[in-house]
């Protein structure tokens, strides 16, 4: 099987820029899949690019665009009601606790890291100590991407194909299914943003841990 074969839209000349444009827009679209890591795996199969340029490039031009989602976050405080603010207070502070830990682990797995990415900028987290958990969590992702893809592409790579039922290049004639999944997890992951934001997290925080009630910070405002 050639996995290029299976990437209609991509060839083998598209090269580390055409890797780092797909990483950084597939990455700056808030809760919308865009599965970049797709060409990241294609691109480390065979001996045509360097392993480490490969995940160096995915690593940061993903976390540049993390940044960014992240520091719009960060400003979308000013145009939250005082109500809103207040609701999210003990959220607030346990971000801010564990905010390092949670950028890391959403970066260094496959999960949808937005959902962590956006409270943390409305928290106020610290952007340097943000930047540096998210560029090493992406580094680690994008290495084992790589690495896997380069060593086991066969037995890793086939059957991932195959559970999805895609067994020959032309079962992806069709985008159709996969554009409505995008669009669906993109409107899913957002609902579940604006639900994270009218929830009363006292009454759900304070249950469990009491210390995020307590009123030792001023920088909410």
């Amino acid at each position: 099987m050639d996995l290029w074969d299976f990437i209609p839209f991509f060839s083998s000349e598209v090269g580390y820029l055409g890797l780092a444009l797909v990483s950084f827009f597939g990455s700056l679209i808030p809760f919308v899949p865009i599965p970049s890591f797709i060409l990241l795996v294609t691109m480390s199969v065979g001996n045509q690019f360097d392993l480490h340029i490969l995940a160096i490039i995915a690593a940061v031009t993903a976390t540049v665009a993390k940044q960014i989602i992240f520091v719009i976050s960060y400003g979308g405080r000013k145009i939250m009601s005082e109500k809103t603010k207040q609701r999210m207070l003990p959220f607030q502070r346990l971000v801010k606790k564990y905010g390092a830990a949670a950028a890391f682990v959403a970066a260094a797995t496959p999960i949808p890291d937005d959902i962590i990415y956006v409270p943390l900028g409305l928290a106020k987290y610290n952007p340097l100590r943000f930047f540096i958990a998210t560029l090493t969590g992406k580094l680690v992702l994008c290495y084992a991407i790589v690495i896997l893809a380069h060593y086991l592409s066969g037995p890793v790579i086939d059957p991932i194909f195959e559970m999805f039922g895609i067994t020959e290049p032309e079962d992806l004639d069709d985008p159709t299914p996969i554009i409505i999944g995008i669009v669906v997890f993109g409107a899913v992951m957002t609902a579940v943003v604006v639900l994270m934001l009218r929830m009363d997290w006292s009454r759900i925080l304070g249950r469990f841990l009491p210390w995020t009630l307590e009123d030792d910070d001023k920088n909410q405002k």
